[in-house]
């Protein structure tokens, strides 16, 4: 057992985040931490890590366990560069044993100066320095608030691959759900003040989970079942002068004082959108370049009213830039943007809002609208606030109380406030636990305007986008019919593989040897187109499958692990059939 924790309580204010709980982490474990935003998962991890007292309860480490703690909101010195960062509370001679790892961890994450100071760096820049920072510390446990932020997809798919490989224990908190699935081997909910255990990744805990409300709603059925029957007995008239009779009644007193199962509250989202007209937005050869180096040369694009369309790129390849400039907060150097007047956009930017931390939740709302119209009816602010999960007790409260993924949730509720009828979204998944996620998708999905979104959640576009843009960086923006994982199968196959080159050098053979097949690569000359096109055709089924599954999560998971293995097959047979292509035109060549 790597870390011992018992009977914590932890108070924040006047909420309590968790009552009397229990957490075991042995070596090998690898949890992931998830709940409502709100319920104490930051909170919980300091206190795990060390760097906040628990009010309650008692925390045992082994003395010999080495814990690397990767926060939130990393405090850093803005005046060292990215390496003296990274090193700063090591000894000199544990940087020069470690530097070349440092170095090729922030290559990995899109660095290239590593004399750069802190202090120019974005938010998502320094995360990313703070993550090599946690990642290179000789550590038994490694703890990280949400590390998968201000990652692109092949940083994420890189991580992935190292933190499976880690082989201390692993504490988590993150809102990536193919990272839950491929990563974790436990997951811990926190809840109301209490934490439940599973020992599953994302889709089994979904599993558990049902199966452990279902449990739960069956139990208070029979409690129910059997009040009414006692009460109708005590309805009658009972003597309760025998023993009998005053077990019965005190029986019924116990289960009546027993409290129902409590259910998490979820966000209530209503498509509330103004009219739209034909139309819409229209870029007509927009150009836009900083410092000298052009991020958008020459795109032309006509929105429609039914497209989905995600935007991916690596970090700093000009993503939100394009948003930008098609919110019109940004003028593009050449070319134009064109809005139909009808088009009220609500922008929900990587930035935000300007909050002022001191102003009540409530105000900050209502000064926003007083009530919005949906196709449920009309809502008031008060109203729409509950449904976004701010009870009257925390709608009194300053914004500066909240939690990173409250503030998140509320800039969310604000652009929906104002009723828009496109939606840009650059990077809404951030900070937003996985029910609200899943709630946001079922919302725009109903959404009836076009919705562009920037987002490194996979996951997330593989169910809202069918059109992907690529931004390139060199001001290049493709077009890709299609989500995510089709994106990135196709990107896949057009990447020069060195793998299909090795055949060549590896398989030569001298000029003066007789180059001939043997019995095996024969009769697999044979028969490998045949095998290659079964496979193909098995890939388009399981994309078919793909496509009728909707939003069950498990069977989307099986199926695209089936995908991942099918793809693999395809892969190696088409590097085989170059491979005996090549030998049966040399083996001819030399008959001749």
């Amino acid at each position: 057992m790597l870390l011992q924790a018992e009977h914590l309580s932890i108070n924040f204010g006047s909420r309590q985040l968790l009552s009397d709980v229990n957490f075991y982490l042995n070596e090998g474990d690898k949890v992931g931490i998830i709940g409502i935003n709100g319920t104490g998962k930051s909170t919980f991890l300091k206190v795990l890590a060390g760097a906040l007292e628990a009010d309650e309860g008692k925390i045992v480490r082994n003395p010999n366990v080495q814990i690397s703690y990767l926060s939130q909101n990393p405090v850093m010195d803005d005046n060292a560069t990215i390496l003296e960062q990274i090193f700063l509370h090591f000894p000199r001679d544990f940087r020069e044993l470690n530097e070349y790892e440092a170095k090729s961890m922030l290559t990995k994450l899109g660095f290239t100066d590593f004399s750069q100071k802190v202090g120019t760096l974005s938010g998502g820049q320094r995360k990313r320095v703070a993550l090599v920072a946690a990642l290179v510390h000789p550590a038994d446990i490694l703890i990280l608030d949400e590390p998968t932020n201000h990652l692109d997809s092949e940083m994420v798919a890189w991580l992935e691959d190292w933190l499976r490989s880690f082989r201390g224990g692993l504490i988590m908190v993150t809102h990536d759900r193919y990272f839950l699935e491929r990563v974790v081997n436990h997951i811990t909910e926190l809840s109301r003040g209490k934490i439940y255990h599973y020992e599953a990744n994302y889709s089994k805990y979904l599993e558990l989970k049902e199966q452990r409300a279902e449990m739960a709603e069956a139990s208070e059925r029979k409690r129910q079942s059997i009040l009414r029957v006692e009460r109708e007995w005590i309805m009658r008239g009972c003597k309760a002068r025998t023993t009998k009779s005053k077990d019965r009644i005190e029986r019924y007193e116990n289960l009546l004082n027993q409290d129902a199962p409590e259910t998490d509250d979820t966000v209530q989202l209503s498509a509330a959108s103004s009219r739209l007209g034909r139309k819409i937005i229209e870029l007509h050869g927009v150009g836009k370049a900083f410092d000298g180096r052009t991020i958008i040369h020459n795109f032309s694009y006509n929105l429609l009213r039914s497209d989905r369309i995600g935007i991916v790129g690596r970090n700093g390849a000009g993503k939100s830039t394009l948003l930008h400039m098609i919110a019109g907060t940004l003028t593009p150097d050449t070319g134009s943007v064109e809005t139909g007047t009808t088009v009220k956009i609500g922008h929900f930017s990587q930035e935000g809002r300007e909050l002022d931390l001191n102003q009540r939740v409530y105000d900050f709302i209502h000064e926003i609208a007083r009530e919005v119209r949906t196709e449920e009816g009309t809502f008031t602010a008060k109203q729409m606030m509950e449904r976004f999960l701010f009870p009257s007790d925390l709608q009194s409260v300053p914004i500066g109380r909240l939690s990173g993924g409250e503030r998140r949730r509320l800039y969310l509720l604000s652009v929906l406030m104002e009723a828009p009828n496109v939606l840009l979204l650059d990077e809404p998944t951030n900070d937003l636990d996985v029910m609200t996620l899943s709630i946001l998708e079922d919302y725009l999905q109903s959404f009836s305007g076009p919705i562009l979104t920037v987002s490194h959640d996979r996951f997330f576009l593989d169910k809202l986008a069918d059109t992907i843009f690529e931004v390139k960086g060199d001001g290049r923006v493709e077009q890709f019919t299609g989500n995510w994982s089709d994106w990135a199968r196709k990107r896949k196959q057009e990447e020069p593989s060195a793998k299909l080159e090795k055949p060549k050098t590896v398989q030569e053979r001298p000029r003066e040897k007789k180059l001939k097949f043997s019995y095996k690569e024969e009769r697999e000359f044979a028969t490998i187109e045949e095998d290659i096109a079964a496979l193909e055709e098995k890939i388009e089924e399981n994309q078919a499958a793909q496509a009728a599954a909707g939003s069950d999560y498990v069977k989307l998971q099986q199926l695209q692990e089936e995908l991942s293995d099918l793809e693999a097959q395809l892969e190696h047979k088409e590097e085989r059939w170059m491979y005996l292509t090549e030998l049966k035109e040399k083996i001819d060549a030399q008959s001749k």
